[in-house]
Formats: structure tokens, C-alpha cells, sequence
């Protein structure tokens, strides 16, 4: 969550998220085993569920996806007799509502914990053998432009929670990556597009 400390500057950074001018780093574990990159590029409309009427029309949206690591467990499901799945790093290009957990359910990854998109086995699999009620989703980077400077705010924070997980799964290779986030070439470059986005 970003917040300002006046309304001027709330009012520039909003805009700047109306207008997409954001770079937004995620973590997340998801049903499967994805492609190295995935990009998915799938309108979105907004989900309106307390407004009576017709939903909005849908706008464009894209996620771009980078699979870090991957694990398969010894829990027998509905077709398999192990499961696997996998930490990936999405890209949102925008904010559309629940943009990432619809996209990812789209390209058949849905989000572990996730009550409304993901797949109620798997979600139960993560609950009885890690102890996972959460939805395994987390914001670790976040860079808009600094309203009076107009160069590059980056914020970066790991979940705690997220990190001991990752650990505990054996994925401490793909948490240095994340880590180090000038290391992300994809993250670099939506950086670098805010610098030169008038």
C-alpha cells in the first residue's frame, strides 16, 4: 500500500496509476508447472458485484510471467499422483481488478489460496501439509515517479511469511534473484520506461 502525505501528491501518483505509468513486481505460487516466460494478454472488465446492472466494458490488460522455481510434491490430486507447482514473478501491466489471479487462471496456473479463482483441492493440499490458508500472491517491488523529482521511485519489501515458504521449499536460489531486484532485466526495463515516459 503507498500513501502520501498531502493531496497534491496523492493527486499525481494517482494519476500516474490511472495512466499506467507504474512498474509492479510480484510474487507468486501457482498450480503447475508454466513456460520459462508466459505472456497473457486477456481484456479485463471490473468486477462490479455490489452495483446492479450491466459489468463495464472490457479494457486491456497484460501480465507478463517469468516461472523462478519449480517443485513437485508428493500429494496425490484428483488426476495425478504427485503435485506440482511453481514461484513466478508477474508483471502487471496496469491494475485491473484482480488482473493477476484472473490472468493466471485464464493460462490454466491458478494462484494457491486463492478462494475465488484458484482450484479448491490444491488450495486444501497447501492447508493440511504447509499449514498455507493464505493466498500465496505478494506486491515486492513497486516503482512509480517521485512527483517532485520525476525520476523513479522504487520501493521493494519482501513478505516474511512469503521468504520463510520460498525457504522451506528449497527455493533460495530463486529468492536471491528476487532479492536483487536491479538483477530483473524485466523489471528494469518498465523502470527505465517511466524515465522516459513524458
Amino acid at each position: 500500500m503507498l500513501f502520501a502525505l498531502d493531496a497534491a501528491t496523492a493527486a499525481v501518483v494517482a494519476a500516474d496509476f490511472a495512466a499506467r505509468r507504474v512498474a509492479k513486481r510480484y510474487l507468486a505460487v501457482v498450480r503447475g508447472h508454466p513456460p520459462a516466460a508466459l505472456t497473457i494478454d486477456r481484456p479485463l472488465s471490473r468486477i462490479a458485484r455490489t452495483v446492479p446492472g450491466p459489468r463495464d466494458a472490457e479494457k486491456t490488460a497484460c501480465t507478463e510471467v517469468r516461472r523462478l522455481a519449480t517443485i513437485e510434491l508428493p500429494w496425490p490430486n484428483d488426476r495425478h499422483p504427485t503435485s506440482r507447482y511453481a514461484l513466478v514473478a508477474c508483471y502487471p501491466d496496469g491494475g485491473r481488478q484482480h488482473q493477476i489471479r484472473r490472468h493466471l487462471r485464464h493460462a490454466g496456473y491458478p494462484l494457491i489460496g486463492d478462494t475465488t479463482y484458484g482450484h479448491g483441492l490444491h488450495n486444501r493440499l497447501w492447508r493440511e501439509h504447509l499449514g498455507v490458508s493464505r493466498l500465496l500472491l505478494t506486491c515486492c517491488d513497486l516503482a512509480v515517479r517521485h512527483p517532485e523529482r520525476n525520476s523513479p521511485l522504487v520501493l521493494h519489501a519482501l513478505d516474511a511469511t512469503f521468504v520463510t515458504l520460498a525457504r522451506r521449499l528449497g527455493w533460495e536460489e530463486a529468492l536471491s534473484f528476487v532479492e536483487a531486484p536491479h538483477e530483473d532485466a524485466m523489471l528494469r526495463a518498465k523502470i527505465a520506461a517511466l524515465e522516459n515516459d513524458p
